[in-house]
């Protein structure tokens, strides 16, 4: 399969501080700067790698999530919550909050792309509708 021609260009001004960064990176990734640049511009889907910070943020407040709702449930119900339940429902959640972010991270990033790619919605009539007239006129 060949690769499409890559003909446009997209750029912007940094300093020399930034652009050590941005080649300290990119050497860090194995890639040259022009391959670390496109892969982070392009990286917004689950598939193509998003942010490491975003999906570490998502992580951690689903698993907050999940050991809050649980105790609010049995404080709620009237009973106590031992130690040992506490830290093996925080194990869990700890074990799995990755797994549930990439999750969602995926669900978010389909229904983006079926919203994108979704049929543009109905032009409006130019022509005012028959009935819609006759009520104009009426009112005159």
């Amino acid at each position: 399969m060949k690769r499409e021609v890559r003909s446009k260009s997209v750029g912007t001004k940094v300093s020399e501080a930034e652009l050590r960064v941005l080649e300290s990176r990119a050497e860090h990734a194995g890639v040259t700067l022009s391959e670390w640049v496109r892969d982070v511009l392009l990286g917004s889907s689950v598939e193509t790698g998003t942010m490491a910070a975003e999906r570490a943020i998502l992580a951690e407040v689903l698993a907050m999530r999940t050991i809050v709702l649980n105790f609010m449930l049995k404080v709620g119900e009237g009973n106590p919550i031992p130690e040992a339940s506490s830290k093996k429902l925080i194990e869990w959640a700890d074990a799995n909050k990755m797994k549930r972010a990439l999750e969602i991270l995926v669900k978010s990033s389909a229904r983006e792309e079926r919203m994108q790619s979704a049929a543009p919605e109905p032009a409006l009539p130019q022509q005012p509708v028959a009935a819609a007239a006759e009520v104009v006129s009426a009112c005159r």
